[in-house]
């Protein structure tokens, strides 16, 4: 029996709404959870190089969640932690908070990915000669001074690369809020397929949409590189 395509269900109403509705909420949570990572992820990055004991939050902090499976975290995030917290707190979060699928998400893909951001950062700083971080003791400068103005500016450029790619595991690991109930693109492309048993045309439409966010956040991290570059310390 051969397939019965039909692309004019991508641009039909309710279908194309629900397409657009899924890039949005993939959007949302997708630049919402990297704003964090990264955040948290570049002050993790900072702690574990520090040459004090607080330097091991990091390594504990990475081990925790680097090594615990994302979906795994949706669900705890979302399912157990409002049990696990007093009722009224839990209520709030489970009821009272406003699409609390969708913060759920953000949280635990920002979490996830602030260890993975912690790692690149750490070993960006670790690999600026040490002494750079001398001549700016030398110079008067306090260590969050140094760090500002000496090492991060640095270790950024150098690890550019590195988060390009974490940017763009990002939007791919959105996805999985559909697990919890957020009707991001994937979601949206299944319901379509349920609804008209289009299915090979629904996901072709989510495949290229991806691939054209992944190809334009490429795009623009590399012009972004470029731009940032330290002569001598990029290579050709």
């Amino acid at each position: 029996m051969n397939y019965a395509w039909n692309w004019s269900v991508l641009v039909a109403e309710p279908y194309l709404g629900w397409l657009i509705e899924g890039l949005v909420a993939t959007l949302i949570i997708s630049l919402a959870a990297w704003t964090f990572a990264l955040g948290l992820g570049v002050v993790l990055g900072v702690i574990g190089s520090l040459p004090s004991r607080i330097r091991l939050i990091t390594p504990v902090y990475v081990a925790c969640f680097r090594n615990v499976p994302l979906l795994l975290q949706l669900f705890l995030w979302f399912f157990v932690l409002p049990e696990l917290l007093p009722t009224a707190a839990g209520d709030w979060l489970k009821r009272d908070l406003p699409h609390p699928e969708v913060w759920n998400a953000i949280a635990a893909l920002g979490l996830f990915t602030a260890a993975r951001v912690a790692v690149q950062v750490r070993a960006g700083i670790r690999s600026i000669p040490r002494g750079q971080p001398s001549a700016a003791r030398a110079s008067g400068l306090t260590v969050p001074q140094m760090y500002r103005y000496v090492l991060l500016p640095q270790a950024i450029r150098i690890v550019l690369p590195p988060l390009t790619s974490e940017f763009l595991t990002v939007f791919k690991n959105s996805a999985l809020a559909l697990t919890i109930g957020v009707y991001e693109l994937t979601a949206q492309s299944r319901q379509i397929e349920s609804y008209t048993f289009n299915g090979f045309e629904a996901f072709t439409a989510a495949t290229v949409v991806y691939l054209s966010l992944a190809l334009s956040v490429t795009y623009g991290m590399r012009k972004l590189e470029r731009r940032l570059a330290i002569p001598g310390m990029r290579s050709a």
